[in-house]
C-alpha cells in the first residue's frame, strides 16, 4: 500500500492549497487593494487550467512513462506555489494559480493512473481507501490551516507550506515508483486539443465575466460564442477520427453518462461553496480568518465522517436511491446557508454545515463510483482523464456562478461592500443548481451500478445500466 500513500501525497498538497486559499481570499484581496469577489479569479484560474490540460495527461502518460510525468507535474505545482506567494498583484497570481493548475492537471490523474497499473482489482478498493484519507485530510485542516496563517503570520505563507510537501513527494516518486513506459500511443489529436481548449477558454472567461464590469459586455458576448463555436466544432471533429483527445463515445456507456453530466450540475453548486462561505463569514459577518476557519472546517469533517459508512448505504438502498435523496439533501443544506445571520448560533452554523457535508460527501462518493461501474479497463485511462475534465470545469463553473449571483445582488441593492443579505439570492441558487442535479438521476434505472454497490435486489435488471 506504499504507492497509494505516495500519490495521495499529491491528492494531500493540492486539496490542502484549494481549501487553504479560499479561507485567506479577503486578506489576499485586502493586500492587493481588490474586491474579495474580483479574487474568485484566483480559484477560478486554477481549476480551468486543470480542465483544460486533464484531457491530455493520459496521453503523455503513455508517451513519457508515468514516473517521469508524475515526477515533472510535482515540479511544476511547486513552481506555481512559490510564485502565488510572490504574487504581488491580481494578474500575477491568476498567472502563478493557472501554472500550479498546469501541474495538478498532470499530478493527480497520472497519479491515479499509476495506481490503478500498480494493483490487482482485488486489491484496488483497499488501495482507493488508503488513497482517499489524506485527501479528506487536507480539506479538514485546511480551513483552519489558512484561517490560523493568515491571521497570525501572512497569506503568502499559505502557499509556501506546499514547498516540504512536494520535496518529500518527489524523494517518494523517484525511489518507490517503478518506471518503465505504455505501448506506443496513437498519434496525438492536436486539433482536438486545440479546439477544447479554445472552447474553454472562451466559455470559461466569458461566463466569469458576464456582469462582472470587468470586460465590456460584448466581449463576454464574443467569449461565450466563440467558446460555444470551437466545442461545437470539437464535436464534429471527434466522430471523424479513432483517437479524440476527449473520448465523447463514453457518454454513450448510461452510468458514465449520468455521473458526468448529473455530477457536472452537482458540483456546480458544491463548487461555490469554498468561495461564498468564507466571504460570507468574514466579510458579511466580520470575523477573523481564523474564526472563519473553525466554523468553515466542519463540513470537511462531515465528509469524512460518511467515509465509514458508504459502502454499506450503497448496498442498503443502491445508486439511484442514493444519489436522488443525497441530491435533494444536499441542496437543501446548501440553501439553508442563505437564513444565516451575524448573530446566527454558531453552534447551529456548525451543525448545518456538518450535516450537508456528510451528505455531499456521500453523493461525491456516489457519483465517482457510479461513474466507472461499466467501464472496462481498456476505456479506463481515457474515462479517467473525461470525468476529471468535466469535474473540474464544473467546480469553476461553480465559483463563477456564485461570484456572478453576489456581484448582481451587490448591484441591485446599490451597494460597493458585500452585505450579509447580498448573500441569499447566491446561496439559493447554487443549491438549486445541485437540486436540479436529481433530475438526471431520476432516469437511472433501480439497477445502475448493481456489480459494484452489491445492491442484490437490483441483480435482476441483468445489465439496463450499461451501453444504452
Amino acid at each position: 500500500m506504499l504507492i497509494p500513500l505516495i500519490v495521495a501525497c499529491a491528492l494531500f498538497m493540492e486539496n490542502l492549497d484549494s481549501t487553504v486559499l479560499a479561507t485567506s481570499l479577503p486578506s489576499i484581496a485586502q493586500s492587493f487593494g481588490e474586491s474579495p469577489v474580483r479574487l474568485s479569479f484566483a480559484i477560478t484560474s486554477y481549476l480551468f487550467s486543470l480542465a483544460v490540460f486533464i484531457p491530455i495527461s493520459g496521453w503523455v502518460t503513455d508517451r513519457y512513462g508515468a514516473k517521469d510525468v508524475f515526477r515533472g507535474a510535482i515540479v511544476v505545482f511547486l513552481t506555481g506555489s512559490i510564485l502565488c506567494g510572490l504574487s504581488n498583484s491580481l494578474l500575477q497570481m491568476v498567472a502563478a494559480r493557472m501554472l500550479q493548475g498546469l501541474g495538478g492537471a498532470m499530478m493527480v490523474p497520472v497519479g491515479r493512473l499509476v495506481l490503478l497499473r500498480s494493483v490487482t482489482k482485488a486489491d484496488l478498493v483497499g488501495a482507493m481507501a488508503w488513497l482517499t484519507v489524506p485527501a479528506l485530510i487536507g480539506p479538514v485542516i485546511g480551513p483552519l490551516l489558512g484561517g490560523f496563517i493568515t491571521t497570525y503570520f501572512h497569506w503568502r505563507w499559505i502557499f509556501w507550506i506546499n514547498v516540504p510537501i512536494a520535496i518529500l513527494g518527489m524523494v517518494l516518486v523517484t525511489t518507490f515508483i517503478p518506471g518503465g513506459r505504455e505501448p506506443p500511443p496513437p498519434a496525438f489529436d492536436t486539433a482536438g486539443f486545440i479546439l477544447t481548449a479554445a472552447g474553454l477558454v472562451g466559455l470559461m472567461f466569458g461566463f466569469e465575466t458576464i456582469g462582472r464590469d470587468i470586460v465590456p459586455g460584448w466581449a463576454s458576448a464574443l467569449l461565450l460564442c466563440l467558446g460555444l463555436a470551437c466545442m461545437v466544432l470539437f464535436v464534429q471533429h471527434a466522430s471523424r477520427i479513432a483517437h479524440p483527445v476527449l473520448d465523447l463515445r463514453l457518454l454513450g456507456v448510461r452510468t458514465f453518462r449520468a455521473s458526468v453530466t448529473g455530477g457536472f450540475l452537482f458540483r456546480m453548486g458544491i463548487g461555490a461553496l469554498p468561495f461564498l462561505l468564507p466571504l460570507l463569514l468574514q466579510t458579511g459577518f466580520g470575523l477573523s480568518a481564523f474564526e472563519s476557519g473553525q466554523l468553515t472546517f466542519a463540513a470537511a469533517l462531515g465528509a469524512l465522517t460518511m467515509k465509514l459508512v458508504a459502502k454499506p448505504i450503497l448496498r442498503r438502498f443502491g445508486f439511484r436511491r442514493v444519489l436522488l435523496s443525497n441530491a435533494a439533501l444536499s441542496g437543501l443544506s446548501l440553501a439553508a446557508i442563505a437564513l444565516f445571520r451575524p448573530d446566527t448560533p454558531h453552534a447551529l452554523i456548525l451543525a448545518v454545515l456538518l450535516i450537508g457535508g456528510f451528505f455531499r460527501s456521500l453523493q461525491f462518493t456516489s457519483i465517482n463510483t457510479l461513474g466507472y461501474a461499466d467501464i472496462d479497463q481498456q476505456r479506463m485511462s481515457r474515462a479517467t482523464s473525461f470525468a476529471s475534465m468535466a469535474q473540474q470545469l464544473s467546480l469553476s463553473a461553480g465559483v463563477a456562478s456564485g461570484a456572478i449571483l453576489l456581484h448582481l445582488t451587490m448591484s441591485a441593492h446599490g451597494v460597493v461592500s458585500v452585505q450579509p443579505r447580498d448573500f441569499v439570492p447566491a446561496f439559493l441558487g447554487v443549491g438549486a443548481m445541485a437540486l436540479a442535479s436529481a433530475l438526471v438521476y431520476v432516469r437511472l434505472p433501480p439497477d445502475a451500478g448493481a456489480e459494484v454497490s452489491g445492491h442484490l435486489p437490483a441483480m435482476a435488471g441483468q445489465g439496463h445500466a450499461r451501453d444504452q
